[in-house]
C-alpha cells in the first residue's frame, strides 16, 4: 500500500494539470508550453541526483524522452486546450488496458483476472462519463488524447523494461531533460518567439513543472518498478476521476447522475484489480516452486537464501 499510495500521486497530479493547462496556459503554444513544463523539471531532478547517463542510457534517455515527454506532452497540451477538463482526462483511462497488453508483449507480464476485470469495469465507468450526449466535442482533441494514451503506455513499459538497476530519480531526470531539449528548438522553429506570460501563467508553469512533472513522474516510475504494470495502470484511473471532479467543482462543468455512476465504476475497477489482491497473487507466484527442469535463481535479493536475513525480508536496497 505504501508504493500504491506513492504511485497514486502521479495520476492525481496529472488530472489536476489538465485543469491548470486549460485555464492558465497559452492555448496557441503547445510546443513552448510542453518545453517549459519538461526542461525545468528535468534540470531540477538532475541537480538532485547529480548523475549523467552512461553507455546505452544516452540513446535510451533520448528515445524515452521523445516518447514519454516530447510527443506525449504536446499531445496532452493540445487535448487539454481542445477539450473540457473532464473529457480530456477521461480518455486517458483507457491506458490500463493498453499498458497490460504492451507489458504482456514487452516484459512478459501476463495480466491477471483481477487486473482485466478491474480494467473492464473501469472502462465501463469511462464510457458512462464520456458518452453523455454532449454536442460539439472536438474530434482532434479526442484523437490527441487517444494518441497521448497510446504513446505514454508504450513509453512507460519501455521504461520498466530498461530501467532495472538504474536509479529512479536519475532515469526520470534524463528523460525529462532529453524531452525538453527536443521540444525547445522545435518550438523556436515552429512557434517563433516565446509567448508573453502573465504572473498566473508563470505560477501555473511552476506547478506543471515541479508537481505535475518532476514529482509525478518520479512517483510513477518508482511504482512501475515495484508494482505489476496492470496494478499501476489501474491506479492511473485516478487521473480521469481527478479531472472530472476538478472540472465539476472548480470549472463548473456539469456532473450528471450518469457521470457519478461512471466515477463509482472507475473507483471499483481500481479496487478490484488493485494492490492487495494482485500483490498477494504476485507473492504466491514468486515463492512457488519452479517448474520441472528449471533451476531456481540464486541472487542476493532472494530472502529465502540469505541465512538469518530470511526472517526479516530482503536487505538489498535500490542504488541511491
Amino acid at each position: 500500500m505504501r508504493w500504491v499510495s506513492l504511485t497514486a500521486v502521479a495520476p492525481v497530479a496529472w488530472g489536476t494539470n489538465y485543469f491548470v493547462t486549460h485555464e492558465f496556459l497559452p492555448a496557441d503554444s503547445p510546443l513552448y508550453g510542453s518545453a517549459l513544463r519538461a526542461l525545468p523539471a528535468g534540470l531540477v531532478l538532475l541537480a538532485l541526483c547529480r548523475r549523467l547517463p552512461r553507455g546505452a542510457w544516452w540513446w535510451r534517455s533520448a528515445a524515452l524522452g521523445l516518447l514519454n515527454v516530447g510527443v506525449f506532452f504536446v499531445l496532452v497540451y493540445a487535448a487539454s486546450q481542445l477539450l473540457p477538463t473532464s473529457l480530456a482526462s477521461t480518455v486517458m483511462a483507457l491506458s490500463p488496458l493498453a499498458m497490460m497488453l504492451i507489458a504482456w508483449a514487452l516484459v512478459s507480464e501476463r495480466p491477471g483476472v483481477a487486473h482485466l476485470a478491474g480494467a473492464a469495469i473501469g472502462l465501463g465507468g469511462v464510457c458512462l462519463m464520456l458518452l453523455t450526449g454532449v454536442e460539439g466535442v472536438s474530434v482532434p482533441g479526442v484523437l490527441a488524447s487517444v494518441a497521448a494514451m497510446l504513446v505514454s503506455s508504450f513509453g512507460h513499459i519501455l521504461t520498466k523494461r530498461w530501467s532495472a538497476g538504474t536509479d529512479v530519480l536519475a532515469c526520470t531526470a534524463w528523460q525529462l531533460t532529453a524531452g525538453g531539449l527536443f521540444l525547445l528548438p522545435a518550438a523556436a522553429v515552429v512557434e517563433g518567439s516565446p509567448p508573453a506570460l502573465s504572473a498566473s501563467a508563470l505560477l501555473a508553469f511552476g506547478y506543471a513543472a515541479l508537481v505535475a512533472t518532476a514529482l509525478a513522474f518520479a512517483a510513477w516510475f518508482a511504482g512501475l518498478r515495484r508494482l505489476p504494470s496492470g496494478t499501476v495502470g489501474l491506479i492511473g484511473l485516478l487521473n480521469p476521476v481527478t479531472g472530472v471532479l476538478l472540472g465539476t467543482v472548480i470549472a463548473k462543468e456539469v456532473l450528471t447522475a450518469q457521470q457519478l455512476c461512471g466515477l463509482v465504476l472507475v473507483l471499483a475497477g481500481v479496487l478490484l484489480g488493485g494492490p492487495a489482491r494482485a500483490g498477494r497473487r504476485g507473492s504466491r507466484r514468486t515463492t512457488s516452486q519452479p517448474a520441472s527442469g528449471e533451476t531456481p535463481p540464486r541472487s542476493e535479493e532472494d530472502p529465502a537464501r540469505s541465512g538469518d536475513g530470511a526472517a526479516r525480508g530482503p536487505s538489498v536496497r535500490e542504488p541511491s
